[in-house]
Formats: structure tokens, C-alpha cells, sequence
């Protein structure tokens, strides 16, 4: 049996460019971090329907 590793990938919220995508890794709560690979349409998508979120 594989012994358990730690999670050790909880961490701030990083955007990086990798290849022809972008990668957003997002920090959850219950441990863990939500990865998500966009394109450059996607991402201006996403950042559109961010900046209408009112506050």
C-alpha cells in the first residue's frame, strides 16, 4: 500500500501562463486547491463576468 502523503498543495491563488493556456489554481476550503486550465478567450470571459460582480 502507498503510504499518505500530506496535502501540501493549499496556497495562495497563482495564475500562470503554461504553453499556449492558462492555468488558475484556486485555494478551497476543506483543503486542496481548484485547477483550471483556460484559453485566452476563456480568460477574458472569465474576467469580464468577474468585474460585474457588484460589491
Amino acid at each position: 500500500m502507498a503510504a499518505m502523503k500530506p496535502r501540501t498543495g493549499d496556497g495562495p491563488l497563482e495564475v500562470e501562463r503554461e504553453g499556449r493556456g492558462i492555468v488558475v489554481r484556486v485555494p478551497v476550503d476543506g483543503g486542496g486547491r481548484l485547477v483550471l486550465e483556460l484559453n485566452d478567450e476563456e480568460a477574458a470571459s472569465l474576467k469580464e463576468a468577474l468585474a460585474d460582480i457588484e460589491r
